[in-house]
């Protein structure tokens, strides 16, 4: 552990052993100063917001994975599929407003295909020129261009060319094989997870990274899922943020008591930031950690704390998450930001600064 400690203070990239080396420190205020310092190194004094909404087309998805409180099956009672139409009126509701971003992902439906999704996509931007669309997980992405008989390269030009500017980094789970066959069985695989962002790289396309952690997964599994994302943007720079999302245990099948206490998710969070040197930005995604505890991973490397939301995603509240409604006005959440110690940073999707008039 010191020589970890060591290497961080230096600013030398840390090896694996060296992230299994924190991981297994119990010293978080150590932990948090060496977050810390990599923090402000990148970031500064700055922790970024932004004004967003959320648009879940469906919950009907053909993966069964077991830790997910979210999928339904078509007719089940808690399922949803939004028309077009319907989409659009959820836009309209946002005309005048100050969004700045759509983020759109949902389940894996099996009878809707990237043409229907490249519409969608279409509709939304017609709406709302000014918001940049980020939309559809790796895992999205892969079953579209298989439905449709098209390379990712065809797939994300036709989604890029009706409005896709960005993507979110949903479906990474950890990256492990033996692990993924456990919780997400016949899931896109990890390799083509991390196809389909190099590929979206080279498009042009931003997007971000996720790791789900707190399950089955031991620190090496974690670790492991850390270097590759590091390697990848060693090759193409494309990833924006990192999200660390814990795993929560209600309503799905799993069978894993409890969940992981908060000391190891700010552990987690400073050992993510200390060990993805290269990716800017890491996220506490409130709706997911709660404000309290989002606060806190401020203080353990995050930078980020995502934005308004305004009640529109189910993801985390229908695994049990405190925030049954998450919403945060832009108010709320610059108080958090500056009663941790840090200054309020208005972003776009791609974190350039709004400026306050």
């Amino acid at each position: 552990m010191r020589l970890a400690a060591e290497k961080a203070l230096q600013g030398e990239r840390l090896p694996a052993a060296g992230g299994q080396a924190l991981y297994a420190c119990e010293d978080l205020e150590l932990l948090s100063s060496l977050a810390t310092r990599k923090r402000r190194q990148i970031n500064g004094n700055k922790v970024f917001y932004n004004r967003n909404f959320h648009i879940e087309p469906t919950n009907i998805c053909i993966n069964h994975c077991v830790f997910c409180s979210y999928r339904r099956q078509a007719g089940e009672a808690g399922s949803w599929e939004y028309t077009i139409d319907e989409i659009r009126e959820i836009c309209r509701s946002y005309v005048g407003q100050p969004v700045t971003e759509v983020h759109i992902v949902g389940g894996v439906h099996p009878a809707r295909d990237i043409y229907f999704y490249a519409s969608l996509l279409y509709a939304v931007k017609q709406i709302l020129p000014q918001a940049t669309i980020k939309a559809f997980t790796a895992v999205e992405i892969d079953y579209m261009a298989q439905k449709a008989g098209l390379s990712y390269e065809k797939s994300l030009l036709l989604l890029k060319e009706n409005g896709l500017e960005a993507m979110p980094g949903g479906g990474a789970e950890i990256f492990d094989e033996t692990i993924r066959r456990q919780i997400c069985p016949g899931k896109t695989g990890s390799q083509t997870w991390l196809d389909i962002h190099e590929t979206a790289h080279r498009l042009g396309i931003r997007t971000n990274a996720t790791m789900l952690f707190g399950h089955i997964e031991t620190p090496a599994h974690r670790v492991d899922h850390l270097l590759r994302l590091r390697e990848l943007q060693d090759k193409t720079g494309g990833f924006d943020a990192f999200i660390p999302l814990k795993y929560k245990s209600q309503h799905n099948c799993l069978g894993v008591a409890g969940e992981v206490p908060e000391a190891e998710v700010l552990r987690n969070f400073a050992v993510c930031r200390l060990l993805l040197d290269n990716i800017p930005h890491l996220k506490a995604y409130w709706p997911m950690l709660g404000k309290d505890v989002m606060q806190r991973a401020l203080h353990f490397g995050a930078d980020d704390i995502d934005g308004t939301i305004d009640d529109s995603t189910k993801i985390y509240s229908m695994a049990g998450a405190d925030e049954q409604h998450p919403t945060l006005t832009v108010e709320e959440l610059e108080n958090y930001i500056t009663a941790a110690g840090y200054q309020p940073a208005e972003r776009n999707t791609f974190y350039e600064p709004i400026l306050k008039l």
